[in-house]
């Protein structure tokens, strides 16, 4: 489909949970889209309200469990809370029709949860289903408070237009398809001045069975469809300021960083900082669409802007961390066993666990090796790795697996950081100054990243120790 020179200034924006989490927020986020809207077209994705996602899960827990009382409790938490939403939100003319299409989609949720509670389990693609409810519920509030403000907008449920795999819960895009399904759908709206309000989090595969995209997949879904729009930007809003030079609440005299390369970006987000999804930049970089992360609740703040290149000093720009991990330790007691071998027999059964590797490091004289995944991730990856190694085990060939729970990462991340000689000696003096010892030690080839694996009870004092050594909070 052709687009109009008018179309190519597109803006699509996310609000995240908090920014939608109540009527008072949905005003403020309307007020952002609106604003913008009299300017270009736009085009925006929505989270579900905060916790109602958790709520969400819960509710098919109970459902599972068999227990009928706390699912009718959940579900009349759940429908509460839109319904006041909906009245503190819209005048009293345009209640009815909204309130109708809520319970609506709030019955689809209840018909699922009682399906479930009737098989004593929850099928993965049932569950993609029904946690999709609640951007569903918050888009459906979203668009019509922008008709009822002014400004002509419409509802679109992603699954009809984001395209995946059929990896449930954790589905990928086919950019393809859903290009097409975008311009044809999206376009159209735009092309009449409506402006989409589409969920986040979900979509669905070819033959339309539903799917979502992971941990922070709005995020994703963001970037996915300014990607196979062509949007000139993306502007992703969530409840601080900007990505920082480290999580204020171990640094209090943490910065905000007023740019940020891709790379940058993608690692802070994979190395744990909360503001992006690890995904969310892939869509992007080849097309080169900037993206901005900004505070709803403080409109005054100028955000991050992340693109390609950046003018920054050489060296690191700043320090993540992440404390639910855990170390897992593989070493072959046969010294005929090649250990080539098994550490890719060690990385097929992660992938096939659907694990995330954190970090990895190994020893050529003792051929052991080690790598640090999600602690939430370890029960499953455990599983799959005494399956995958089965025989060697019990013969003796691969000593006991040996697992670290008290264990955190750090990385410290930075473009610059291969032109900074001496960078890693300071970095680890700075942590061993705090009598922080460091387990292992991860940097690849473009010194990107350097990833550390410290004693649990160290983490904090050895991120403010590297913030302070490499003066993150004043070379920005």
């Amino acid at each position: 489909m052709e687009r109009n020179e008018k179309l190519q200034k597109l803006l699509v924006m996310k609000f995240g949970g908090t920014s939608m989490g109540s009527a008072d927020r949905m005003r403020v986020a309307r007020e952002i889209t609106s604003t913008q809207a009299r300017q270009r077209p736009v085009a925006i994705v929505v989270s579900a309200m905060s916790k109602v996602t958790d709520l969400l899960l819960d509710t098919l827990r109970k459902a599972e469990g068999e227990d009928q009382t706390s699912l009718d409790a959940n579900l009349k938490t759940l429908e509460e809370r839109h319904v006041q939403t909906c009245r503190e939100l819209l005048p009293v003319e345009r209640q009815e029709a909204v309130l109708i299409s809520l319970h609506s989609i709030i019955g689809e949720f209840r018909r699922i949860a009682q399906g479930i509670m009737m098989l004593g389990e929850r099928p993965p693609r049932s569950v993609d289903e029904a946690v999709a409810v609640g951007e569903r519920l918050s888009a459906l509030l979203m668009a019509a408070h922008l008709e009822a403000t002014g400004t002509p907008a419409e509802a679109v449920n992603a699954a009809d237009v984001v395209v995946t795999d059929a990896v449930f819960g954790n589905a990928s895009p086919l950019m393809e398809q859903t290009r097409n399904r975008a311009q044809s759908k999206l376009g159209a709206l735009l092309e009449k001045g409506v402006l989409p309000v589409v969920t986040g989090f979900n979509g669905a595969t070819t033959d339309g069975r539903a799917t979502t995209l992971g941990r922070g997949g709005s995020d994703f879904s963001a970037s996915i469809l300014a990607s196979v729009l062509d949007a000139s930007d993306l502007w992703i809003w969530t409840d601080v300021d900007g990505i920082m030079t480290a999580d204020p609440r171990l640094v209090p005299h943490a910065k905000v960083l007023p740019d940020l390369t891709y790379a940058e970006a993608a690692e802070l987000a994979y190395n744990g900082a909360k503001v992006l999804h690890p995904r969310t930049l892939a869509p992007l970089v080849e097309k080169k669409i900037p993206v901005w992360s900004k505070n709803s609740f403080n409109l005054s703040a100028a955000g991050t802007k992340i693109s390609p290149t950046v003018d920054a000093p050489m060296g690191p720009r700043a320090v993540t961390s992440m404390a639910n991990v855990a170390l897992v330790s593989v070493e072959p007691a046969n010294p005929e066993l090649n250990s080539v071998q098994v550490m890719s027999r060690a990385m097929g059964a992660l992938a096939a666990a659907d694990a995330e590797l954190l970090a990895m490091t190994s020893s050529s004289y003792r051929q052991n090796f080690c790598f640090l995944i999600r602690r939430e991730e370890l029960p499953h990856s455990m599983a799959a790795l005494e399956t995958t190694f089965a025989l060697e085990l019990a013969h003796g060939y691969l000593k006991p697996l040996e697992v670290d729970e008290n264990v955190g990462l750090l990385a410290i991340v930075g473009e610059g950081m291969r032109g900074t000689p001496g960078m890693a000696g300071r970095i680890f003096t700075a942590i061993s100054r705090e009598q922080v010892n460091i387990i292992a030690i991860a940097q690849g080839s473009s010194e990107l990243t350097i990833a550390i694996v410290v004693r649990r009870d160290g983490l904090e004092k050895a991120v403010r120790a590297v913030h302070d050594e490499c003066q993150l909070g004043t070379r920005q």
